[in-house]
Protein backbone atom coordinates (compact mmCIF):
# COMPACT_ATOMS: atom_id res chain seq x y z
CA UNK A 1 0.00 0.00 0.00
CA UNK A 2 1.24 3.53 -1.14
CA UNK A 3 1.47 6.02 1.95
CA UNK A 4 -0.28 8.69 1.50
CA UNK A 5 1.84 12.22 1.88
CA UNK A 6 1.54 13.75 5.01
CA UNK A 7 0.06 17.04 5.16
CA UNK A 8 2.82 19.92 5.67
CA UNK A 9 3.61 21.05 8.38
CA UNK A 10 3.78 17.42 9.75
CA UNK A 11 5.39 16.16 13.34
CA UNK A 12 8.03 14.04 11.11
CA UNK A 13 9.20 17.28 9.58
CA UNK A 14 8.99 19.58 12.35
CA UNK A 15 11.53 17.03 14.09
CA UNK A 16 13.59 16.85 11.11
CA UNK A 17 14.10 20.51 11.44
CA UNK A 18 14.56 20.35 14.53
CA UNK A 19 17.71 18.21 14.24
CA UNK A 20 19.03 19.94 11.11
CA UNK A 21 18.71 23.05 12.82
CA UNK A 22 21.70 23.15 15.06
CA UNK A 23 23.86 22.53 12.28
CA UNK A 24 22.99 25.80 10.83
CA UNK A 25 22.84 28.06 13.99
CA UNK A 26 24.04 31.38 13.28
CA UNK A 27 23.59 30.52 8.94
CA UNK A 28 20.11 30.22 8.96
CA UNK A 29 16.67 30.68 11.12
CA UNK A 30 14.59 27.70 12.32
CA UNK A 31 11.87 28.70 10.56
CA UNK A 32 13.59 29.19 7.02
CA UNK A 33 15.18 25.61 7.90
CA UNK A 34 11.97 24.02 8.07
CA UNK A 35 10.60 25.98 4.98
CA UNK A 36 13.47 24.41 3.00
CA UNK A 37 12.58 20.78 4.32
CA UNK A 38 8.55 21.50 3.40
CA UNK A 39 9.75 22.19 0.27
CA UNK A 40 12.16 19.54 -0.02
CA UNK A 41 9.97 17.06 0.75
CA UNK A 42 7.36 18.72 -2.21
CA UNK A 43 10.14 18.28 -4.55
CA UNK A 44 10.60 14.77 -3.58
CA UNK A 45 6.33 13.44 -3.38
CA UNK A 46 5.68 15.22 -6.54
CA UNK A 47 7.71 12.25 -8.73
CA UNK A 48 7.67 9.30 -6.29
CA UNK A 49 5.73 5.93 -7.16
CA UNK A 50 6.08 5.04 -3.40
CA UNK A 51 6.27 7.78 -0.17
CA UNK A 52 7.60 5.33 2.37
CA UNK A 53 10.78 6.86 3.13
CA UNK A 54 10.15 10.54 2.36
CA UNK A 55 10.22 12.13 5.11
CA UNK A 56 13.93 11.01 5.77
CA UNK A 57 14.72 11.56 1.73
CA UNK A 58 13.62 15.08 2.43
CA UNK A 59 15.69 15.37 5.59
CA UNK A 60 18.71 14.37 3.40
CA UNK A 61 18.06 16.71 0.23
CA UNK A 62 17.61 20.11 2.90
CA UNK A 63 20.87 19.27 4.38
CA UNK A 64 22.57 19.09 1.13
CA UNK A 65 20.59 22.38 0.02
CA UNK A 66 21.07 24.44 3.48
CA UNK A 67 24.86 23.18 2.86
CA UNK A 68 24.86 24.63 -0.92
CA UNK A 69 23.31 27.72 0.32
CA UNK A 70 25.32 28.69 3.55
CA UNK A 71 28.39 27.88 0.69
CA UNK A 72 26.91 30.21 -1.76
CA UNK A 73 26.11 32.99 0.37
CA UNK A 74 29.43 32.93 2.06
CA UNK A 75 28.79 31.28 5.01
CA UNK A 76 31.22 28.27 4.75
CA UNK A 77 34.74 27.95 5.05
CA UNK A 78 35.34 24.76 3.55
CA UNK A 79 38.23 25.05 1.01
CA UNK A 80 38.02 22.95 -1.84
CA UNK A 81 36.26 23.40 -5.37
CA UNK A 82 32.52 22.16 -5.56
CA UNK A 83 31.59 19.87 -8.66
CA UNK A 84 28.08 19.11 -9.97
CA UNK A 85 27.22 16.54 -11.66
CA UNK A 86 23.81 16.28 -14.23
CA UNK A 87 22.07 14.25 -16.01
CA UNK A 88 18.30 13.73 -16.19
CA UNK A 89 17.73 11.29 -14.05
CA UNK A 90 20.01 10.98 -11.57
CA UNK A 91 20.02 7.18 -11.61
CA UNK A 92 23.31 6.71 -14.15
CA UNK A 93 25.58 9.05 -15.60
CA UNK A 94 25.62 11.51 -12.64
CA UNK A 95 25.78 8.85 -10.25
CA UNK A 96 29.09 6.90 -11.74
CA UNK A 97 30.97 10.16 -12.65
CA UNK A 98 30.09 11.51 -8.69
CA UNK A 99 31.11 8.27 -7.19
CA UNK A 100 34.09 8.11 -9.20
CA UNK A 101 35.48 11.96 -8.61
CA UNK A 102 34.06 11.10 -4.87
CA UNK A 103 36.38 7.76 -4.43
CA UNK A 104 39.73 9.86 -6.29
CA UNK A 105 39.68 12.46 -4.65
CA UNK A 106 39.76 11.53 -0.96
CA UNK A 107 37.99 15.34 0.41
CA UNK A 108 39.76 17.15 -1.80
CA UNK A 109 36.86 17.93 -3.95
CA UNK A 110 33.06 18.63 -2.81
CA UNK A 111 31.11 16.28 -5.11
CA UNK A 112 26.93 16.62 -5.84
CA UNK A 113 24.78 14.90 -8.03
CA UNK A 114 20.94 16.01 -9.17
CA UNK A 115 18.67 15.10 -12.24
CA UNK A 116 16.50 17.21 -14.03
CA UNK A 117 13.96 14.63 -13.63
CA UNK A 118 14.84 12.33 -10.87
CA UNK A 119 14.22 8.62 -11.71
CA UNK A 120 12.73 6.56 -8.87
CA UNK A 121 15.43 4.31 -8.38
CA UNK A 122 19.01 4.12 -9.58
CA UNK A 123 19.64 2.66 -12.70
CA UNK A 124 20.41 -1.55 -13.16
CA UNK A 125 24.46 -2.30 -12.93
CA UNK A 126 25.69 0.48 -11.59
CA UNK A 127 26.74 -0.01 -7.99
CA UNK A 128 27.94 -3.35 -9.82
CA UNK A 129 30.16 -1.87 -12.12
CA UNK A 130 31.23 0.83 -9.35
CA UNK A 131 32.44 -1.73 -7.06
CA UNK A 132 34.05 -3.86 -9.37
CA UNK A 133 36.54 -1.07 -9.33
CA UNK A 134 36.36 -0.72 -6.17
CA UNK A 135 34.05 2.07 -5.63
CA UNK A 136 31.21 1.40 -3.20
CA UNK A 137 27.96 3.54 -3.54
CA UNK A 138 26.40 4.57 0.10
CA UNK A 139 23.41 2.27 0.48
CA UNK A 140 21.13 4.92 1.17
CA UNK A 141 22.02 6.64 -1.97
CA UNK A 142 18.92 8.03 -4.45
CA UNK A 143 18.29 10.06 -6.91
CA UNK A 144 17.85 13.92 -6.59
CA UNK A 145 16.29 16.48 -7.98
CA UNK A 146 18.43 19.56 -9.16
CA UNK A 147 18.38 22.57 -7.03
CA UNK A 148 18.82 25.96 -7.27
CA UNK A 149 20.96 25.99 -4.20
CA UNK A 150 23.43 23.10 -5.20
CA UNK A 151 24.11 25.04 -9.01
CA UNK A 152 24.23 28.53 -6.86
CA UNK A 153 27.50 26.69 -4.52
CA UNK A 154 29.10 24.63 -7.32
CA UNK A 155 32.35 26.04 -9.06
CA UNK A 156 31.61 23.85 -11.85
CA UNK A 157 28.59 21.82 -13.16
CA UNK A 158 29.08 19.02 -15.42
CA UNK A 159 26.18 18.10 -17.40
CA UNK A 160 25.80 15.11 -18.88
CA UNK A 161 22.35 14.75 -21.66
CA UNK A 162 19.93 16.78 -20.11
CA UNK A 163 20.48 19.54 -22.19
CA UNK A 164 18.99 23.38 -21.98
CA UNK A 165 16.90 21.42 -18.74
CA UNK A 166 19.96 22.92 -16.42
CA UNK A 167 19.68 26.58 -15.31
CA UNK A 168 22.73 28.44 -16.43
CA UNK A 169 23.31 31.10 -13.55
CA UNK A 170 26.93 33.39 -14.68
CA UNK A 171 29.73 32.67 -12.35
CA UNK A 172 30.17 28.90 -12.85
CA UNK A 173 32.22 26.75 -15.16
CA UNK A 174 29.87 24.34 -17.83
CA UNK A 175 31.29 20.80 -19.09
CA UNK A 176 29.23 18.38 -21.11
CA UNK A 177 30.17 15.05 -21.47
CA UNK A 178 28.84 13.53 -24.35
CA UNK A 179 28.60 10.40 -22.97
CA UNK A 180 25.94 7.35 -23.45
CA UNK A 181 23.13 6.70 -20.96
CA UNK A 182 23.34 3.40 -19.59
CA UNK A 183 20.08 2.88 -18.71
CA UNK A 184 18.61 -0.45 -20.21
CA UNK A 185 21.90 -0.91 -21.26
CA UNK A 186 24.14 -4.89 -20.81
CA UNK A 187 26.33 -4.76 -18.40
CA UNK A 188 29.36 -4.47 -21.15
CA UNK A 189 27.78 -1.67 -22.22
CA UNK A 190 27.76 0.06 -18.49
CA UNK A 191 31.25 -0.87 -17.71
CA UNK A 192 32.33 0.76 -21.07
CA UNK A 193 30.41 4.11 -19.76
CA UNK A 194 32.31 3.85 -16.71
CA UNK A 195 35.41 3.74 -18.11
CA UNK A 196 34.81 6.82 -20.53
CA UNK A 197 33.03 8.87 -17.39
CA UNK A 198 36.08 7.47 -15.19
CA UNK A 199 38.71 9.16 -17.88
CA UNK A 200 37.03 12.35 -17.81
CA UNK A 201 37.08 12.48 -14.00
CA UNK A 202 40.57 11.79 -13.67
CA UNK A 203 41.36 14.32 -15.94
CA UNK A 204 38.78 17.07 -14.40
CA UNK A 205 40.40 15.80 -10.54
CA UNK A 206 43.74 16.46 -12.20
CA UNK A 207 42.93 20.08 -13.19
CA UNK A 208 40.85 20.94 -9.96
CA UNK A 209 43.84 19.59 -8.12
CA UNK A 210 46.84 20.78 -9.85
CA UNK A 211 48.41 17.22 -10.58
CA UNK A 212 49.16 15.08 -13.23
CA UNK A 213 46.65 12.63 -13.96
Amino acid sequence: MIESPPSVPDPRLSAGAARLAPRYDGAFAPEAVQRLLDDSYRLLAEGAAVRTHLIVLAERLADERLDALAHAQGRSTVPVPRVLFVCTGNAGRSQLAAAILTHLAQGRVHVTSAGTDPANDLDLHIAEVLREVGVELPRDLFPKPLTEEVVAAADVVVTMGCGDACPLPAGRRYLDWPVPDPDGAPIERVRAIRDQIGSRVEALLAELTDQPK
